[in-house]
C-alpha cells in the first residue's frame, strides 16, 4: 500500500511539473497578443500595421523544421533539463527588455523581440512535449496531455484576464518584467523534481534533420493524418464565430468577456482534466466515439438556435458544451498522437502532429467567417453539421477495436 501511494505522489508531482512548464508557455503568448493589439490602437497605429502582429506566430507553425534537431540534441534527461532553462531564459529575458521600450517610438524592436520569445517558446515547447512522451508511459499520455491543455486554458485565463487588468494598473515598463520573472519561474520545478525518469534511447534512434519529412512514410499513417484533420472541424468554426453571433444578438463586450472569455475558459479549463479520466474509465476506442458523438450534437445545437430567439440561458449553454468538446476532443487528439511517435523522434513526431491540427483549426477558421457571411450563420451551422457527421462516421470505419490504427 505504501508504494503504490508512494508512486501516486511522484506521478502527480511530475504531472504538476509539466503543468508549470506548459503554463510558462501560454501566460506569456496570450497576454502579449493582447496587450500588443489594446497598447498599439491606443498609440494610434493602424489596423493594417496592427494586423502584422499575428505574422508572431509563424514559429509555432513551422517549429517542425527544427524539431529533430531538438530531439537529436535532447538525449538524456540532463540535456532536457538544460535545454528548456535555456530556452525559458531567452523567452524570459525578450519579454523582459520589452518593458523597456516604448511601444510609440520602438514598435520594430518590440517587434523584433516577441519574435524572438515566440521562437524560443516554441523551440521549448518541442522539448517539453518530447520529455513528456519518455517521462509518462502510454497509460498516462491522457494525464499529461490534461496538463498541457490545462496550462494553456489557465495561460489565456491569466494572460488576458489577470495581467491585462495590471497592465491598465502598473503599467507597460512594471508588468512586462514581471511577466518574464513569472515564466521564468515556471521552469524551476524541472529544475529541482528529481523523481523524473526517462529511458535510455538506442544510438540508432537518433533523429535526423528532414526526420519529419519521414513521419509521412509510415504504415497506416494517412489515415491518422485525416483523423488529425476531420476530428475538430465540427466545432472550430462556431468557436472562431460565436463571438460575432453574440454581439448580432445584442450582447455587449462585457457579457461578452464574462461568459467565453471567463466563464467558457474556466470551463475548458476543468474539462480538460474530466477528458482524462474519461478516456481512463472507457478507453480510447470509446473515447473517440464518444467524444466525435458530442460534436455532432454542439452544430446541431446552435443550428437549432437559429430558429428561435435565444436566451441569454440556451446561449451559455451551447458555449459551455463547445467548449467541453473542444477540451475533450483535445485530449484524445493529443493523446493518440503521444500514443505514436517513434523512439528518438518524440518531439519531432508529437510537432508535426500537433501543426497538422493547428493548420486544420486555422484553415477552417479563415473559411468559416467568409462562409458565415456568405449563408449566415444558419448555413455555417449546417456545414458544420455535415463535416462532424463525416468525422465521426471516420472514426467508427477506421478506427475499429481489431485496427491497426485503433491501437494509436
Amino acid at each position: 500500500m505504501a508504494t503504490t501511494t508512494n508512486i501516486d505522489n511522484v506521478r502527480k508531482i511530475n504531472l504538476a511539473t509539466f503543468f508549470c512548464l506548459y503554463i510558462a508557455q501560454f501566460i506569456p503568448s496570450t497576454f502579449i497578443s493582447t496587450a500588443m493589439q489594446v497598447s498599439m490602437r491606443q498609440a494610434n497605429y493602424g489596423l493594417a500595421t496592427i494586423g502584422l502582429l499575428n505574422l508572431i506566430h509563424i514559429p509555432w507553425i513551422v517549429k517542425f523544421l527544427w524539431s529533430p534537431m531538438v530531439d537529436r540534441y535532447c538525449a538524456r534527461l540532463s540535456n532536457y533539463r538544460r535545454f528548456i532553462l535555456c530556452m525559458e531564459g531567452l523567452y524570459a529575458l525578450s519579454i523582459i527588455c520589452i518593458g523597456f521600450l516604448d511601444i510609440s517610438k520602438d514598435l520594430y524592436f518590440i517587434f523584433i523581440l516577441i519574435f524572438i520569445s515566440m521562437i524560443t517558446s516554441a523551440t521549448q515547447d518541442i522539448a517539453t512535449d518530447g520529455l513528456a512522451v519518455r517521462a509518462f508511459g502510454k497509460g498516462d499520455h491522457s494525464a499529461v496531455n490534461s496538463m498541457q491543455s490545462m496550462g494553456r486554458y489557465a495561460g489565456a485565463f491569466i494572460g488576458s484576464g489577470i495581467f491585462i487588468v495590471m497592465l491598465e494598473t502598473y503599467g507597460w515598463n512594471v508588468v512586462f518584467p514581471f511577466l518574464g520573472l513569472v515564466a521564468l519561474i515556471m521552469v524551476f520545478p524541472l529544475q529541482v523534481n528529481k523523481k523524473i525518469h526517462i529511458e535510455e534511447r538506442s544510438h540508432k534512434n537518433r533523429a535526423k534533420l528532414m526526420d519529419f519529412i519521414w513521419f509521412f512514410s509510415r504504415k497506416d499513417i494517412i489515415p491518422h493524418v485525416i483523423f488529425l484533420l476531420l476530428y475538430f472541424m465540427g466545432i472550430i468554426g462556431i468557436i472562431a464565430n460565436i463571438r460575432p453571433y453574440m454581439v448580432d444578438l445584442g450582447y455587449d463586450m462585457k457579457e461578452i468577456g464574462v461568459w467565453f472569455g471567463m466563464v467558457g475558459t474556466a470551463t475548458s479549463f476543468f474539462m480538460a482534466w474530466v477528458g482524462h479520466i474519461l478516456i481512463k474509465r472507457i478507453g480510447m476506442y470509446k473515447a473517440r466515439l464518444v467524444v466525435a458523438s458530442m460534436i455532432v450534437l454542439a452544430p446541431l445545437y446552435f443550428l437549432l438556435l437559429t430558429f428561435t430567439s435565444p436566451y441569454l440561458p440556451l446561449l451559455v449553454g451551447g458555449l459551455l458544451f463547445v467548449k467541453t468538446c473542444h477540451a475533450f476532443a483535445s485530449i484524445v487528439v493529443y493523446t493518440t498522437a503521444m500514443d505514436c511517435v517513434r523512439e528518438g523522434r518524440e518531439g519531432t513526431d508529437f510537432t508535426v502532429q500537433v501543426v497538422i491540427v493547428h493548420f486544420s483549426s486555422i484553415l477552417i477558421s479563415l473559411i468559416s467567417g467568409g462562409v458565415g457571411e456568405w449563408l449566415d450563420y444558419r448555413g455555417l451551422y449546417a456545414i458544420e453539421l455535415t463535416i462532424a457527421v463525416i468525422s465521426l462516421l471516420y472514426v467508427i470505419c477506421v478506427f475499429k477495436p481489431n485496427n491497426v490504427i485503433a491501437k494509436w
